[in-house]
């Protein structure tokens, strides 16, 4: 199959991993930080980190949408699934993430009437097909899903239907990175650019990561090949001691991107002042919400929402993972309280979470490894 074949070639994985162990200064130790969950997934799936010599340290960054997502805000949205009128979507990843009073299924257990959509344009199907009853779309993603609810809030716009609306919970990658960047517990070396994100936003917002903050960044796509060959040419760059932008992922991503969406996302959103991420708190400028024209189909103005801020469990150790301070294993409760079919925190649901991919790859390859050998 073009693209996925030629991108997991045994003999070029081979050669692209020799090629790294040859840059890679054996007296330095590289942190990079892949921002994408999508990024961390194929990561632990394909095995990468074993074909790297042990002085490149990959950290996982906080590109995952439903892990970013606090607890207050999914007790929002479950607190407008109780009224009786509502049919409660949302994509199958927010199913099993847990809120204060239990995940979007338990609710659905409990009577609520919750429904899995592949679309915005599902939830809105659903409003035109049960005109009785108010659907609201709990929508969620970084700039990557934001065009597909940008345009579904046009059509129902223009079609005049009154009983859909929006909970609105998209966020923006580069307020999130340079808050890592600020950060002061954190040292990032480089950056493997998120490969989704950038076929809406292109790369050239990242030009100031390279500018002025001195971080060589690569966006990336999501085969092993892709995340090795971003490798290469990051160490390049740091080899040479330079810092620029530059797009591995050019069949899929454009330098400028992906115009027609940017135009949907500007004629229905705007910026948010503030808005909270799971362990990172708040941070400026780095959410969307609707736009006074679109102000009709939006959740929070037509419903009484709780608004109130809600910390993950004490235990679980989310913000610290997000951030890269924690590797996975390291939470205390990973792999034992929290699992993926009992999970504690988001990290542990969502398939692009961290805590996921270790536990579902990483974790039980060492586990398999540790079983004892019988006669």
């Amino acid at each position: 199959m073009r693209y996925v074949d030629e991108f997991r070639d045994p003999e070029v994985i081979s050669r692209t991993a020799e090629e790294i162990r040859r840059l890679a200064d054996p007296a330095r130790h590289y942190r990079i930080m892949e921002v994408c969950g999508g990024h961390t997934h194929a990561i632990y799936r394909f095995g990468l980190k074993d074909l790297l010599p042990e002085n490149i340290e990959l950290i996982h960054g906080p590109g995952c949408p439903v892990c970013v997502l606090p607890m207050g805000r999914i007790d929002d949205g479950l607190a407008m699934a109780e009224k009786t009128e509502v049919i409660f979507a949302a994509f199958g990843d927010m199913m099993r993430v847990p809120g204060t009073q239990g995940s979007p299924f338990d609710y659905k257990a409990r009577g609520m009437d919750v429904r899995i959509v592949y679309s915005p344009a599902d939830a809105l199907k659903l409003a035109e097909q049960n005109p009785d009853r108010q659907v609201m779309f709990f929508a969620i993603g970084f700039e990557t899903t934001a065009p597909s609810t940008a345009l579904t809030l046009m059509r129902a716009k223009s079609l005049g239907v009154p009983n859909f609306s929006v909970f609105c919970n998209h966020v923006t990658i580069i307020p999130a990175i340079r808050a890592i960047l600020d950060s002061p517990d954190m040292r990032i070396d480089a950056f493997i650019g998120p490969g989704h994100v950038s076929t809406v936003i292109g790369c050239r917002p990242y030009e100031w990561i390279a500018r002025d903050q001195g971080r060589p960044i690569v966006v990336s796509g999501f085969e092993p090949l892709d995340l090795l060959q971003s490798i290469v040419m990051l160490l390049r760059q740091l080899q040479a001691g330079e810092a620029r932008v530059e797009n591995q992922y050019k069949r899929v991503v454009p330098w400028d991107g992906n115009r027609a969406a940017l135009r949907a996302i500007a004629e229905v959103f705007e910026l948010r002042p503030f808005f909270e991420w799971r362990g990172m708190g708040f941070i400026s400028q780095s959410a969307l919400r609707l736009r006074y024209p679109y102000a009709e189909w939006d959740a929070e103005a037509r419903f009484s929402v709780p608004g109130v801020r809600v910390t993950d469990p004490k235990a679980a150790q989310c913000g610290e993972v997000l951030k890269g301070v924690l590797k996975p294993a390291q939470c205390k409760l990973f792999g034992a309280e929290c699992t993926p079919e009992h999970p504690i925190g988001a990290l542990m649901v969502s398939s692009e979470g961290s805590c996921a991919a270790y536990h579902n790859y990483e974790h039980r390859k060492l586990g398999d490894l540790q079983l004892p050998i019988s006669d």
